[in-house]
């Protein structure tokens, strides 16, 4: 089979299925992979989630970040005749965009949290099912759960990223699970947020290190915000301390005018900023992190390890060969975002092998393509590809609030069969003011209406 899968054949194929009726089927569950499938286990249990019979072609959305929720509300609204079911393992919302505000108090726990799951099915007609993925039969086109199996038509998986501690030199497991626990990189789970937050409010003084991976790793900016949010916690509380960023990267990856007048104006001698400085080794004991020219002690720390497509990427065999992706991301179409060699599988948000932007508006503005591109293909037909866009808003400072902004969207080569990078009408805001501050706020609430309210 061709990589890029034809898209005639898919018209074909993806017809004949949906006249056969396949929605809600519970029998020929097979015990074979599909061709192609990457290692697709042959998982199915038969014993059947407790969900009513679809009444239409049903998509199964995994994941209830922002990618998720934003396809399972608008692929309904694109088209109705959708059953849609968004599985995810969370009983409790809380966005990881926004949290850094959080550390700074100029926003609590409930401007993330108060977002509720069932609502947003309600709202927008689709079933939200709280359970665990644990494999994919995708020759019966079978979801296996911890609540049952799930029969579906299209599937899309939207499971964000995993840490990939090995990239900053730290393979004993022992050692990982102290860092998680002790010194959380706070971009994936909610109790990291609470963690990282806890200790900003207890901190008494020394240094406090926020690390920043090399690669594609999730919102660009987040890091050197997070660090203004501490930085600005400190100067108001003043405390003998200070944030020692330390980067990867040879510069600021994103706005780095905006970041760096804020560190240089705002934060003088509270944050010190160090470029180049890729994590090599964590002594967890010790309270040290090594990097290729220095061995750093730190009093306090968000260890940010660099990022790979989730695990469950892997364990459902979706994963890119290492060819095409050194972050164990999805073999997906570049600009449909369906598995290579099948077209009712998808994988899309962070888990994507894109140089998009790991970001809630970047995922947001996908999934509400990906909508229309399922919502086109259930149907025998075919779109057009578009940019997702990043319009993303950072704090730089907490009291009075200001912000800086950067709106991106991104070039594909049909030659190369690639995105090149960001689009020549990207924009940057740097100049922070109160207005992008008063916006920064803004944005979030947009984001929790578009994704929770109808």
């Amino acid at each position: 089979m061709s990589e890029h899968f034809d898209r005639r054949n898919f018209l074909k194929l993806s017809g004949a299925m949906l006249a056969a009726g396949t929605a809600g089927c519970a029998t020929g569950i097979t015990g074979s992979a599909v061709a192609g499938s990457a290692g697709s286990a042959a998982v199915a249990t038969g014993m059947m989630a407790n969900l009513p019979k679809a009444k239409g072609p049903r998509l199964v959305v995994v994941g209830g970040g922002t990618s998720g929720l934003t396809i399972a509300k608008y692929a309904k609204k694109e088209y109705p005749a959708f059953d849609v079911v968004l599985v995810e393992k969370r009983d409790m919302y809380s966005s990881c965009f926004s949290s850094n505000m959080w550390y700074a108090g100029v926003i609590d726990l409930e401007f993330l949290a108060d977002h509720s799951f069932l609502d947003a099915a309600v709202n927008n007609r689709y079933t939200y099912f709280n359970a665990t993925v644990t494999g994919l039969d995708r020759a019966s086109k079978t979801l296996v759960t911890n609540e049952g199996d799930i029969k579906y038509d299209f599937l899309v998986v939207a499971p964000g990223i995993s840490y990939d501690y090995e990239k900053i030199g730290v393979r004993d497991t022992g050692v990982m699970t102290a860092l998680r626990q002790q010194y959380p990189g706070g971009f994936i789970s909610p109790t990291e947020h609470v963690s990282i937050h806890r200790k900003v409010q207890e901190f008494e003084g020394g240094v406090f290190v926020q690390t920043v991976p090399g690669g594609n790793y999730r919102c660009l900016p987040g890091p050197y915000e997070r660090a203004c949010m501490i930085a600005s916690a400190i100067k108001k509380n003043r405390i003998k301390g200070k944030v020692l960023v330390l980067d990867a990267n040879p510069d600021i990856t994103i706005k780095k005018e905006g970041f760096h007048a804020a560190f240089n104006e705002l934060y003088k001698g509270i944050i010190e900023y160090k470029t180049g400085m890729a994590v090599t080794g964590v002594d967890v004991e010790k309270k040290t992190i090594k990097t290729e020219f220095d061995s750093i002690a730190f009093d306090d720390a968000a260890i940010y390890a660099n990022v790979r497509g989730s695990t469950l990427i892997e364990q459902l065999g979706l994963m890119a060969p290492s060819s095409k992706s050194n972050q164990k991301e999805a073999n997906i179409d570049t600009r449909y975002m369906n598995l290579v060699g099948d077209p009712h599988v998808y994988v899309t948000g962070d888990s994507r092998p894109h140089p998009y932007s790991k970001s809630a508006n970047t995922s947001n503005t996908e999934g509400k393509f990906m909508a229309k591109v399922l919502a086109a293909r259930a149907q025998g037909k075919e779109i057009a590809w578009v940019s997702p866009r990043t319009i993303c808003y950072s704090m730089v400072n907490a009291d009075p609030m200001e912000g800086i902004s950067v709106d991106a969207g991104y070039d594909y080569s049909a030659e190369k069969d690639a995105i090149t990078g960001f689009s020549k009408d990207t924009k940057t805001f740097e100049n922070r003011d109160g207005a992008k501050g008063q916006a920064t706020l803004e944005w979030a609430r947009g984001m929790y209406r578009d994704m929770f309210e109808a």
